[in-house]
């Protein structure tokens, strides 16, 4: 295993169906439920899903999807890019593999003119995520959903936390604006929060 590991970087449209359903598999065996595997696209067209997986010869090993869009927080906009459906394959786990693609979706973000990353995870995956370069925004809370039925990553149930990154000059001269608030992604009703 790795001799021929590969990372393979297309629009979420684009991915050819046989991966597409791999990774839709390696979805629900993470998160199970209906309607089960499809390749079918997951993501709202409008946050230009670009999916990430990590490949070992045809196998996929990791995947996940960089959603982006024009946020607005404390009066200033920002072009802001978040990971969502990270997932490796449960007979890879512990190699190394989510971290590898993880940070490269963070760099990627960056390349793609992202002034900033914003995603939540569980909380206890921070350390994963801030061992791939990532950095805990603590107290801070993305609102997903629409500005008419919000979905606030603190809701009663969840357990989560924001990670974030600051790519651009501009938003590193802001980055206090961010943690202990309430940061409105506004993804929509596809992507309740990404």
């Amino acid at each position: 295993m790795a001799a021929d590991l590969r990372i393979l970087t297309l629009p979420e449209a684009e991915v050819p169906a046989g991966l597409k359903l791999r990774v839709a598999e390696l979805q629900d065996l993470a998160w199970p439920g209906p309607p089960g595997p499809s390749a079918e696209p997951v993501h709202d067209p409008a946050l230009r899903p670009l999916s990430m997986l990590l490949l070992d010869g045809p196998r996929v090993v990791a995947a996940l999807d960089v959603l982006s869009k024009e946020i607005v927080h404390a009066g200033r906009t920002y072009a802001a890019s978040g990971l969502s459906t990270v997932v490796t394959d449960p007979a890879c786990r512990g190699l190394g593999h989510g971290r590898r693609l993880v940070a490269a979706a963070r760099t990627t973000a960056r390349e793609r003119g992202a002034d900033l990353g914003l995603f939540t995870c569980d909380s206890g995956l921070r350390g994963f995520y801030e061992g791939a370069g990532w950095e805990w925004l603590p107290g801070a809370v993305l609102v997903g959903g629409t500005a008419e039925d919000p979905f606030p990553s603190d809701r009663e149930g969840f357990d989560k936390v924001t990670m974030a990154a600051f790519f651009t000059p501009r938003a590193e001269r802001r980055r206090a604006d961010f943690p202990r608030s309430r940061i409105a992604l506004h993804p929509g009703t596809v992507d309740r929060l990404w």
